[in-house]
């Protein structure tokens, strides 16, 4: 009996944005489509450079006389300030670490801005400090530089953070989100869509309790023992803002290569696919802030599923997919039913000020 023709079905989960070409909308900062063609039409064009252009977590230069460096930068403007399992603190510094890491480099240094609300408690900066202290520690990072300004009471919803982090890349690693290849395999350290839920519910948002903890995490030592086990590790990418189906659908694009999930295969917890199906939300979407995607040739998958399966920050990971020549710059997903659908870019705002 014949195969049949793979019947595509576009994701409903995806809601059409409000088009505004005369102004900033919150879709903007979803990490989703409205983000890229920002990125794309607004901002590129006048830094454009080749170290921009790679569209990667940071970029890459070369300094005179050591490795090249990764140097990479990130805002956090979460609410609330503090939700289970981390804050707005811990989120910074892991968030910048974990850029940089994506690269393949070695992170060492960190700064800070912080802009502060006029009638912030000071004890509740003391304890974000505290936290972004004992991150830095786990991460094995120093903040060496810092700044900070003060805004009229109402403007800032009490603390923003921005960070930038500066990685010193490992002697012939080439890590990019252009190199994936037809055959790779797509692996996710752990569980989808923790850290999106977890503050959604600290909002008291969601209408009922759940005990979701944010994921948010330093991923530097997993990349390391994975860049120590295989020097075919094609792609890695934290898939935070727009989840694991924005990331991805970057990926592909760069890539120029189609990429096929397995959607049984896929990591979610059940509480977390409980609260997006009252919601109505998909987990794919979800933001993350501790987990990573690996593209692995495939001759090394399983050797490096394995080391990860030996650290902390990537115990649960396992293959969620294949990377095909077919479907250029499309993400496809295997359901459970024997179809095959569209997986886009997130369009518009899921979920507002996550990360």
């Amino acid at each position: 009996m014949k195969d049949r023709e793979p019947v595509y079905i576009q994701s409903a989960m995806c809601p059409v944005p409000i088009r505004d070409r005369g102004h900033i909308i919150l879709g903007h900062g979803s990490g989703g489509k409205l983000s890229g063609d920002l990125i794309t039409d607004l901002f590129l064009p006048p830094f454009d450079n080749p170290a921009l252009r790679a569209g990667d977590d940071a970029g890459v230069v070369s300094a005179a006389n050591c490795n090249p460096l990764a140097i990479s930068t990130d805002s956090h403007v979460v609410r609330p300030l503090f939700f289970p399992g981390g804050d707005i603190g811990r989120l910074a510094v892991c968030g910048t670490v974990n850029d940089v890491a994506m690269m393949g480099a070695v992170p060492a240094f960190l700064t800070a801005g912080f802009i502060l609300e006029e009638g912030l408690e000071i004890g509740l900066l003391e304890k974000v400090v505290a936290s972004m202290k004992e991150a830095a520690a786990e991460a094995g990072v120093l903040i060496i530089a810092g700044d900070t300004k003060v805004v009229e009471r109402g403007k800032a919803d009490g603390l923003y953070i921005a960070t930038s982090g500066v990685g010193s890349m490992l002697p012939g690693t080439h890590i990019s989100g252009s190199l994936a290849q037809p055959g790779d395999k797509v692996i996710v350290s752990g569980s989808i869509g923790d850290h999106g839920i977890a503050v959604l519910g600290a909002r008291g948002d969601l209408g009922f309790e759940t005990d979701i903890q944010s994921d948010v995490a330093p991923l530097n030592h997993l990349v390391s023992a994975m860049l120590d086990t295989s020097d075919n590790i094609h792609v890695l990418r934290d898939p935070t803002r727009g989840g694991v189906a924005s990331t991805l659908n970057e990926i592909a694009r760069q890539s120029q290569v189609g990429i096929v999930l397995n959607e049984p295969a896929l990591p979610i917890k059940t509480a977390v696919r409980a609260a997006c199906e009252m919601l109505g939300f998909d987990p794919l979407y979800i933001a993350n802030e501790g987990k990573l995607l690996a593209i692995v040739a495939p001759e090394d998958a399983d050797a490096v599923l394995a080391v990860m399966r030996q650290t902390r920050y990537g115990e649960d990971a396992v293959i969620i997919g294949e990377v095909q020549a077919e479907a250029k710059g499309r993400v496809l997903m295997k359901t459970a039913i024997g179809s095959t659908r569209i997986v886009d870019l997130l369009m518009g705002e899921m979920l507002p000020r996550i990360c």
